[in-house]
């Protein structure tokens, strides 16, 4: 005999089985979410769509609701149209006015003082009281801090020195977005202020790129293929390569650019875990912990930067005016914004190598930069060449070695390039190209991802506390040395639309290798 409760979960995971197909579709227990800054850009953009989203496909619970914070003054009727307004704008064509009224009455808005103590033991406490008894959520409470990194402390200690935080019979967790610090002493003084009031296991570091479909598919591609799992070393492996390139520049977000760059912005969290991701061993079994303890091995083994050969195995760059899509593009030193003198890289490429038995002598090229000509994310693991003596006498030209390419975003899928003889009376070779990709109507977002794996107790998406820090450690004394000789560089060093900086090509080309074309 099934609890009323089991009777929806039931119901509940059978259309979202239909939806999604043959993953795990259990429904989280009743619970609220809390979003500190929800006024702001990345809860229009992300966290509610996100949401809309989970609810219009029968994935968030029965008992739920979503109370907006921020110092914004405007009542719930203001906030839910607000909302209303950006889910459509994020999801014209997978918008439902019946779903969305459905949705819209789960959502409230309460103004508050982020640095006033008084504003979260009062109204934020009755404000939730009140709602956990209008909607059953038991004692399950999220607080997302949706904020800048500046206001992370004063929200915090605030909200921990509440009872908010100690739930008896309930659930407790926290989820804090990227940057998480800006250097190792930042942010191991944000780990510090977050255990004082919160276990480990309460807390969820977002690395959004951990839950992109082709990212999580990483794990199920090399642990359930036995083919590819032998090939999967220095034996047969020549080098990876890792993008993350983007059209767009600065934007809106020249405040926060101007004091964290590329490197704090990008490697530090998405590429260092999509390294992690691609290099580590087989964990003993498919679960939160055991993912992450192979991941931090694989942030242990790295080699530091040798700080006096830096250039060797790193290369800064900074867009100029250039053009794309055949119009004229401003240079990120007339954003704006940003300083007319700026020497904050956007663009950054790095070579670097993992000291152990599966990679050693195997370099990891990683890259990432604004106003590129492509939009692209992918991890491409580049074979060694066969020897050419065979075909000597018939070959004119060197066989091009195997690539695997797994696209990240966009065009989520893999590719395996092969070689294979063209039909003809003479022998030439050419590129076989095995193509998957997967069907868009079926993907999650990688924020539904992490909002509904947070609810679920699931950290297998998230970063743990010692994967920030040893990141941090790594690149910490990198980002000192570039800053120390920033007004040395020639900045801007690569036109907007272009490929980076020729800095960048020369890291790679001195290896007699080339980067995959963006």
């Amino acid at each position: 005999m099934l609890t009323p409760w089991e009777e929806v979960n039931r119901s509940i995971a059978e259309v979202a089985y239909q939806t999604f197909g043959n993953c795990d579709v259990r429904v989280p227990s009743p619970c609220g979410l809390v979003i500190f800054g929800a006024s702001g850009d990345l809860t229009k953009r992300k966290i509610l769509p996100s949401l809309y989203r989970l609810h219009k496909h029968r994935l968030l619970p029965e008992s739920f609701f979503v109370l907006g914070l921020s110092r914004t003054e405007m009542t719930t009727d203001q906030f839910r149209l607000s909302m209303q307004v950006a889910v459509k704008g994020e999801y014209p064509n997978d918008f439902n006015d019946t779903q969305w009224q459905e949705f819209g009455t789960k959502l409230h808005y309460s103004p508050i003082d982020y640095g006033t103590a008084v504003s979260y033991q009062q109204s934020l406490r009755e404000e939730i009281l009140r709602l956990e008894k209008e909607y059953g959520t038991g004692r399950n409470h999220i607080f997302y801090l949706a904020i800048p990194p500046t206001l992370y402390d004063d929200v915090i200690f605030n909200l921990g020195n509440t009872d908010l935080t100690r739930q008896d019979g309930g659930t407790t967790h926290v989820v804090i977005e990227k940057p998480f610090g800006r250097d190792l002493d930042s942010a191991r003084k944000l780990n510090r202020l977050l255990r004082k009031f919160f276990e480990e296991k309460e807390i969820y570091r977002i690395d959004h790129y951990l839950a992109m479909e082709t990212v999580q598919n990483i794990l199920m591609f090399r642990f359930a293929n036995f083919i590819f799992e032998p090939l999967w070393n220095r034996r047969y492996i020549d080098h990876v390569q890792i993008t993350a390139s983007e059209t767009l520049g600065v934007e809106h977000r020249a405040g926060y650019y101007e004091q964290a760059g590329v490197i704090r912005d990008m490697f530090q969290n998405h590429l260092f875990q999509l390294l992690a991701l691609s290099a580590m061993e087989p964990p003993a079994r498919f679960e939160a912990e055991s993912v992450r303890d192979e991941r931090m091995k694989v942030l242990h083994s790295i080699l530091p930067f040798p700080l006096d050969k830096l250039d060797v195995h790193i290369a800064i760059g900074q867009y100029g005016r250039g053009e794309m899509d055949g119009k004229p593009t401003a240079a990120y030193r007339e954003e704006p914004g940003v300083s007319e003198t700026s020497t904050t890289p956007t663009f950054a490429a790095m070579k670097l190598f993992i000291d152990n038995w599966r990679w050693a002598g195997v370099p990891f090229y990683l890259r990432s930069g604004k106003r590129l000509s492509a939009h692209r994310t992918e991890i491409s693991i580049h074979f060694k060449p066969v020897p050419h003596r065979l075909f000597s006498q018939t070959l004119n030209e060197p066989i091009e070695p195997n690539t695997l390419i797994l696209r990240v975003h966009p065009n989520e899928g893999m590719s395996l390039i092969l070689q294979a003889k063209k039909p003809g009376s003479k022998v030439y070779l050419k590129p076989l190209i095995l193509d998957f990709s997967y069907q868009r109507d079926v993907l999650m977002d990688a924020y539904e991802w992490v909002l509904l794996d947070c609810m679920k107790d699931d950290h297998l998406l998230f970063v743990r506390e010692d994967g920030v820090e040893q990141a941090w450690s790594l690149l910490t004394p990198v980002i000192n040395q570039l800053e120390s000789t920033a007004s040395l560089r020639g900045f801007p060093n690569y036109a907007a639309g272009a490929s980076g900086p020729h800095e960048a090509a020369l890291l790679i080309e001195r290896d007699g290798r080339a980067w995959r074309p963006l």
